[in-house]
């Protein structure tokens, strides 16, 4: 992709293009990178679109033809697929005829050299969200992902920085925590686990995933550690108070809202 590379200047590295920068970060609602599907048979143009989301922050995988695409797709489930039309095996017009077959409503934008009004059409009443022709600016690019992103409700920004959970709120900006009117002191670890089950109510998690999200390692197999910071927080979350914490027997833990 000489021309889109030429038309688009160098990134610099571990910098953010300008106006980007002015911008919240997004991650998904859980705390985890957003997670891009990046499917181009162009090793330059995945290269260089690559980088420019990995300074977002951003996961990206990438797939060279349709049927690594369709497998990726499947394997990964993507927050938003980047697609050309013309690959060497399936056509992305087929890749997301057969997405939106199975029901999948995953956001995509087709960034292609076809660039008649006739195949912009074509792109977008086959379920394709947004249409980019190359060469292209990364610096759109990006913006278009995220608009894409934010309206298909897959993302939270760096400042919508308040959780609630019933009568439970936390200030992921100032580390205030309340319970109902009452201030809750909180140490570090204990601020961090109960962020993690507040990005993610009702659902239950495992001891292994609180392990890998809150201590960011395995912390040598000893998962007593998160029932032990579950005690703490239970006695200041919980003690006097209908419980909001709830351990599910063979599985892990979760928060509710105070029934």
């Amino acid at each position: 992709m000489p021309d889109s590379a030429a038309a688009d200047p160098i990134i610099e590295p571990g910098r953010r293009r300008a106006v980007l920068a002015q911008l919240p970060r997004l991650h998904r609602p859980d705390g985890t990178p957003i997670r891009v599907l990046l499917v181009d048979d162009e090793e330059t143009l995945t290269n260089l679109v690559s980088l420019a989301l990995s300074y977002e922050g951003w996961q990206v995988g990438v797939a060279n033809n349709g049927r690594d695409a369709l497998a990726k797709f499947t394997a990964e489930r993507p927050d938003v697929v980047v697609l050309d039309i013309m690959l060497p095996d399936i056509d992305g017009l087929s890749i997301l005829r057969n997405l939106r077959g199975q029901g999948h409503a995953t956001p995509v934008l087709f960034l292609t050299a076809k660039d008649s009004i006739d195949d912009r059409i074509i792109g977008l009443t086959a379920g394709g969200d947004d249409y980019m022709t190359k060469p292209f600016s990364l610096e759109e690019l990006v913006a278009r992902l995220r608009g894409l992103i934010q309206r298909a409700g897959e993302a939270v920004a760096d400042d919508a920085s308040q959780l609630r959970v019933g009568d439970l709120f936390l200030d992921e900006s100032s580390y205030e925590v309340r319970r109902g009117s009452d201030p809750v002191a909180l140490t570090t670890t204990e601020f961090e686990l109960l962020r993690y089950f507040m990005r993610n109510p009702k659902r239950v998690l495992s001891r292994a995933q609180i392990l890998d999200r809150v201590w960011n390692y395995d912390f040598a197999g000893k998962a007593s550690i998160v029932d032990l910071y579950v005690s703490y927080l239970r006695k200041k979350i919980d003690a006097g108070r209908t419980p909001m914490i709830h351990t599910v027997r063979g599985v892990g833990y979760v928060i509710r809202p105070a029934e």
